[in-house]
């Protein structure tokens, strides 16, 4: 009945868009004793005989090898073998061990169907080639799938990326921490804009509409233009930016302080994080959680001190005349940059260099060369190799004349100093990483410090929001953000920011926080499990273990609603909701996984304070293991093979099981582009499974993925749209890829971030500004790339670049957190000769059991001699074992 009813919708489907073909079609093995059945998918099995080997047929397309060696079955197949459409027949051979499936169409001489992993080739029944005649003929063509040609290519670096790849720029954010009232200033230096995270500030003097202020620097835009911008050292938010017009240079200094007290981490309040939270893009609250937002907002939103943007712009001539900087003063402006209208009216002060709107509030104090400004724009005559400074003051909301008076008799360069003092004060808290690339270097330090921008929550010790560009925190986009807190030692910070989950967690256990996104509830346990595993805090787990056992129930409600015999190999046991933006209910492989993750995280929490509990919830997650396994396998055998670039075959996997392969392929139709890209869904698919320890990363299956990812999926091994969301980096170090890893770190690092502030975007097409979620995931690849956790030991520089250990260069951690205590390592490269001196500790209580440090020529050569461990040339590693918690090791080449 299932053949019929298939052939029945084929012939109506063909009947609309093409005809009904019969292809005779050939499966061969190279050995082994397949068994199993042929399916047909749109079409019809009309005859099926075996042609070499010995074996018997049983029932509708059943067959079994009764003796080892080649076998080969050849079936009549009628279908269409269109080159696209949802009409294309789908051939599946359903075995034991190996099913696969295949389209119609791809059964051919020319470019049979090979998948070396399985002994098997399709081909069309009129060639009579065996298995090994086929395989000896592709591989002598010696075509290289896009994995096999990275690996064969000269390490990426930055600047061959940067070459390669778009570049973005990206508006700036400055602010405090942990408070919501910011500024962003335009990529072009032309703008200035006060927001609440998310939101951009409202006035009531603009009718409780946001405006955006304008200036300009120089004569405005022209056929050249030369502008650029850094952060104060490569990695403080304090904004510097020139722009050269002819003779005259323009250099700014933009940060932001407290109107009135001395910033400094003592005087920083900061935002109540459910408030902050009411700011964030797409947040969430139960009805509770709204009325105590209602009731804590009105004081939270009415601070006694503004926060100020401090900005300095010096005009200097070089020329051996007299010229003229031109000025335009700060302000109110439309949000469209080309627009002559003015928005909220307001009045220039000439005497006291004031921009006031209608209801006397100020909004801006300006002085030039320490003088009140005159008029809002000049044309200031500037003597050879003089300048002209012009200050602003700009104020997050507008103030009374009395308070801006006061604000202008601050000194710009106390202000400026108090703001380098904070920021440093915060990184000197931090684990320190150096490496020898200065870009990477640099990116570090600020990224973190971007992280901890717009971490939100009332000083010193409530709960904070970790958010991510204009959004609020979510379970999933956070956890590279709070990791890597954790990672550079800030576990009180991450401690707070994993509060959130907690303090927000719905009465039935589950965590919902933005976009009615479902997946939060194991992403955000997952975090919870690395703190954990960072700092081994006990009594914490206790205090926190009646939430942890409530949302493992929710999980465990929810898989049993899913626990149908009609899910059988299609979704068995699995939770099913979207896991982004697009409405997906579907049994998601990345939201399971995350539900895994999270579930044997909380096992291994309780395991020293509840032992039945932990119990209890060890065999939930491998119940849980052992149904996504299942049915990810059924859904990988019914999705069609495609073909790699050395002439081998790959199968696929679709996100999700409701649907028959890729969505990309767009085999059972559907409309499935979004965020800018064709494949922005299968980004989220089953390669999330290896990352997240339900596939092992050097099982069979995890190599199709990794290579139906490179294949269809990136570009210079760099996904789509928003390609932080990938996770084939990180599964590549995983597996000892460097070379892939680098080829996808590097290229998605130039295309993604501005190359001169660090600060990254969501998507390439230029939406979210300040994302860290992407940044959180790049500098977690960093930590990765230098400390990678693996079992009971540690590996050192498993993906670190061959040019990082050239001749005088060095690595340095210092007490940077893993999973056994701070560890520090210093490698340092000898300047006169080919060796390599390395110092390891990590020496705390929980210490590794080995460790693993890998030593890659820069020209690739093997080491000569080595002392402090065991060499292996193969992998260029130093296995130190058993591990006393300091080593040395010494290399020679």
């Amino acid at each position: 009945m299932w053949v019929r009813a298939c052939c029945a919708w084929l012939l109506f489907s063909c009947s609309l868009l093409s005809a009904a073909v019969d292809r005779r079609i050939a499966v061969e093995w190279r050995d082994g004793q397949p068994q199993g059945q042929i399916l047909v998918t749109k079409g019809s099995l009309d005859s099926l005989c075996i042609m070499r080997g010995k074996g018997a047929l049983k029932g509708a397309g059943g067959f079994k090898a009764t003796a080892a060696g080649p076998f080969r079955i050849e079936a009549l197949v009628r279908g269409c073998d269109d080159s696209y459409g949802q009409a294309a027949t789908i051939v599946t051979v359903k075995t034991a061990d190996n099913p696969f499936s295949f389209f119609l169409r791809d059964a051919s001489t020319d470019q049979p169907v090979y998948i070396p992993e399985y002994g098997v080739v399709v081909t069309e029944a009129s060639d009579r080639r065996s298995y090994t005649e086929i395989e000896t003929a592709i591989k002598a063509r010696g075509g290289l799938s896009k994995l096999e040609r990275l690996a064969a290519e000269p390490e990426e670096c930055f600047d061959s990326a940067a070459a390669n790849t778009r570049s973005l720029t990206c508006q700036t954010w400055l602010g405090l921490s942990r408070d919501i009232r910011l500024f962003s200033i335009g990529d072009r230096l032309e703008w200035i804009q006060p927001r609440f995270h998310g939101d951009e500030v409202a006035l009531p003097e603009n009718g409780d509409q946001p405006c955006r202020y304008k200036f300009l620097l120089g004569r405005g835009w022209g056929p050249v233009s030369r502008i650029t911008r850094r952060l104060e050292d490569g990695v403080l938010p304090i904004l510097h930016g020139a722009l050269i017009d002819d003779d005259i240079t323009y250099n700014l200094t933009a940060f932001v302080s407290l109107e009135s007290s001395t910033l400094t981490g003592e005087n920083l309040r900061g935002t109540h994080y459910l408030v902050a939270d009411g700011f964030g893009a797409g947040h969430m609250f139960t009805p509770e959680q709204q009325a105590r937002y209602d009731a804590l907002a009105p004081e939270e939103m009415n601070r006694p001190e503004e926060t100020v943007l401090f900005m300095r712009i010096e005009a200097a001539n070089a020329a051996s005349v007299p010229r003229y900087a031109f000025f335009r003063n700060p302000a109110p402006g439309p949000a469209d940059d080309f627009s002559f209208a003015t928005v909220a009216p307001y009045t220039f002060d000439g005497a006291e260099g004031l921009g006031v709107f209608e209801s006397g509030r100020v909004f801006a104090v300006s002085t030039l060369d320490g003088k009140p400004l005159r008029q809002e724009q000049a044309a200031v005559e500037v003597r050879p190799g003089g300048s002209a400074v012009l200050e602003v003051r700009l104020l997050h909301r507008p103030v009374s004349r009395e308070r801006a008076l006061k604000l202008r008799e601050a000194s710009f360069e106390q202000r400026h100093a108090e703001c380098r003092a904070f920021w440093q004060h915060k990184l000197d808290s931090a684990a320190r990483i150096h490496v020898p690339e200065p870009r990477i270097d640099k990116m570090l330090r600020a990224g973190l410090l971007h992280l901890d921008l717009i971490t939100y929550g009332l000083e010193p010790d409530s709960t904070l929001t970790a958010t991510i560009g204009v959004y609020s925190a979510i379970g999933s986009e956070s956890s590279p953000i709070i990791q890597f807190m954790d990672a550079m030692g800030w576990h009180e910070t991450a401690r707070r920011a994993l509060t959130y989950f907690l303090d927000k967690q719905h009465d039935d256990g589950f965590m919902q926080n933005f976009g009615g996104y479902m997946l939060e509830t194991g992403a955000a346990l997952w975090s919870l499990g690395e703190h954990y595993r960072y700092t081994r805090d006990d009594d914490w787990v206790r205090r926190i273990e009646p939430k942890l056992v409530k949302a493992c129930e929710y999980l465990h409600a929810w898989r049993e609603r899913n626990m149908n015999d009609s899910l059988r190999g299609r979704g068995y046991g699995m939770l099913e909701g979207k896991v982004a933006d697009p409405n997906d209910p579907f049994h998601s492989f990345m939201l399971n996984g995350y539900a895994y993750l999270g579930l044997a995280r909380v096992a291994e929490m309780l395991a020293a304070v509840d032992p039945k509990e932990s119990a209890r919830w060890s065999r939930e997650a491998e119940a849980l293991k052992a149904d996504i396994r299942t049915t990810f396998f059924e859904s990988m055998g019914r999705s069609p093979v495609i073909p790699l670039g050395g002439g081998a075959w790959c199968p696929t996997a679709p996100p999700w099981p409701e649907h028959q392969g890729p969505l990309g392929l767009f085999t059972d139709g559907g409309r499935w582009f979004s965020h800018g890209a064709m494949q922005i869904r299968d980004a989220l698919g089953p390669l999330y499974l290896v990352y997240q320890e339900v596939l092992a990363p050097e099982e069979t299956a995890s190599t199709f993925l990794v290579n139906f990812n490179s294949e269809m999926m990136t570009s210079r091994n760099t996904a789509f749209s928003q390609p932080y969301y990938s996770r084939h980096p990180v599964v590549h170090l995983l597996r000892g890829e460097v070379r892939p890893f680098l080829k996808a770190y590097y290229n998605t690092v130039a295309s993604l971030a501005d190359r001169q502030t660090y600060t990254f975007w969501e998507h390439y097409f230029g939406a979210s500004p300040h994302k860290t979620h992407e940044e959180g995931w790049f500098m977690m690849q960093t930590r990765w790339m230098l400390c990678l956790e693996k079992g009971t030991g540690i590996k050192l520089l498993p993906g670190v670049p061959r040019a990082w250990l050239d001749r005088g260069k060095r690595i340095d951690l210092e007490r940077v957190a893993t999973y056994f205590g701070p560890l520090s390592l210093h490698v340092e490269s000898a300047a006169d000769r080919d060796a390599v001196h390395a110092e390891v500790d990590c020496s705390g209580a929980r210490r590794p059991g080995f460790v693993e440090l890998r030593l890659p020529h820069p020209q690739g050569r093997k080491a000569l001699r080595v002392t402090g461990g065991v060499y292996d040339p193969q992998t260029e590693t130093v296995r130190i074992e058993p591990f006393s918690g300091r080593a040395e090791v010494s290399a020679e080449f």
